[in-house]
């Protein structure tokens, strides 16, 4: 007799969300285009690849892609991931749906950045909303894990 072994994800997801900080965007641009004026803005260098784009698969014969984006800051420890949360109508964390990116901020300073980071984006105009968002108000972390 077979029993199943189930992968318990709970330590993943703490140790993956140790140290950070999310921003949860609003805006209509295109995920190269967003990337693009947030290079300009931040001069920072957010690179898509393919790889590491998010797979969700809701069921069997579903599969979705959502693009990520990457930029590790030069000589230092943080690092900051974009995930765009939409693909063909579906949402990757149902639960801010109305959200088009997540700005995820690796980093022992984390929060502090992610309060300087929101001022910013709210004063560009192709942004409509940005606001930290708390990792106790998302039930699908895991989804987010690479």
């Amino acid at each position: 007799m077979s029993s199943k072994l189930v992968l318990n994800m709970s330590g993943a997801t703490e140790d993956f969300f140790s140290d950070t900080a999310m921003i949860g965007i609003g805006s209509a641009m295109p995920g190269y285009r967003f990337c693009w004026a947030i290079n300009r803005d931040f001069d920072f260098d957010f690179v898509r690849e393919p790889e590491y784009d998010v797979e969700y698969r809701p069921a069997k014969d579903h599969i979705h892609f959502f693009s990520l984006y990457q930029y590790e800051v030069p000589y230092s420890s943080c690092k900051h991931l974009l995930y765009q949360l939409r693909s063909e109508k579906k949402a990757l964390l149902p639960e801010i749906k109305q959200l088009d990116y997540l700005w995820l901020i690796c980093s022992p300073t984390a929060n502090e950045e992610a309060r300087m980071i929101t001022e910013n984006l709210r004063n560009l105009p192709e942004i409509q909303l940005a606001q930290i968002i708390p990792p106790d108000r998302l039930k699908n972390l895991n989804h987010l894990i690479i």
